[in-house]
Formats: structure tokens, C-alpha cells, sequence
């Protein structure tokens, strides 16, 4: 699977865990950075991972920032983008199942590696439910994009 993933400086130390674990397990990787730990802006890295998703160049995303908020605030602002803040394997998954997401978001002030490791497998893994009342809402969050691109 192609993985686009970023951080900002408060993500890094997650964040090269997460691209070691990832690649371990076979996935192409597209690191957007950030690589140290000078103060960045979370919202330059979160937009490049959301392109890359929304765009096709990667399959899912992964983000991370100090809490996981920031920066999913910023992919969801590109459209097609569900990015979904997830601290436990269980909001992994339904994620996925209810939601679609295509980018998981973490906060590395909560989350170790190992932890981020397994929901970033469980999300990969887990298919999108589907069915009326699922597709019935996700066609509802796409109308609101339709009518901010409108106004």
C-alpha cells in the first residue's frame, strides 16, 4: 500500500517510529517531513499528506502533531479528505468502517509507537462498511465541500 505521511515538530519522534514500522511491513512510504525538531507549522504538512490522498499518490495518509487535532483540522480542509483523530484500536476501526477515513491522525503526546503501530494496521485493514445510512452521510459531508466551493 502507498502510505503518505507527515508531521510537525511536535509528531517527528512518532513519526520516524511510524515510517519504520510501516515500511517493516512492505508499505511504500512518502515521508513529507518534517525531520527535526525545529518549530514548524502543522498545517504545511497536513495539507501535502491530504494532496496526496485526495489525489491519488497515496492509497491512506498518516499524520501526527503534539494532540493529532491541528493537523487533522488542516487535511480535512482538502476536499475528499476524512481525516480521523484515533487514540485507541477501536476509533481505528470505526473509522473506517462508518466513516471512510482515509487518514489516521495522531497526537504524540498520547500515543507510542506501539500503539500507533496497531491502529495504523487495524485502519489499513478494515474496509469501509458501506450501505445506505453510511453512504447516506458521507454524501451529505461531500454536499457541504460542493456548497464551500459554491460560496
Amino acid at each position: 500500500m502507498k502510505i503518505s505521511i507527515g508531521s510537525d515538530h511536535g509528531g517527528v519522534d512518532l513519526k520516524n517510529a511510524i515510517v519504520a514500522s510501516l515500511e517493516k511491513d512492505g508499505h511504500e512510504v512518502t515521508d513529507h517531513g518534517t525531520h527535526g525538531h525545529d518549530s514548524v507549522d502543522y498545517p504545511d504538512f497536513g495539507e501535502a499528506v491530504a494532496r496526496d490522498v485526495a489525489g491519488g499518490a497515496a492509497d491512506k495518509g498518516v499524520l501526527i502533531c503534539t494532540t493529532g487535532i491541528g493537523i487533522s483540522i488542516s487535511a480535512n480542509k482538502v476536499r475528499g479528505i476524512r481525516a480521523a483523530v484515533c487514540h485507541n484500536e477501536d476509533a481505528a476501526e470505526f473509522s473506517r468502517r462508518h466513516n471512510d477515513a482515509n487518514i489516521i491522525c495522531f497526537g504524540q503526546k498520547y500515543d507510542t509507537p506501539y500503539m500507533a503501530a496497531k491502529m495504523c494496521k487495524i485502519f489499513f485493514e478494515t474496509p469501509w462498511d458501506g450501505g445506505e445510512r453510511h453512504e447516506r452521510r458521507l454524501g451529505k459531508i461531500a454536499a457541504i465541500e460542493e456548497e464551500e466551493e459554491r460560496t
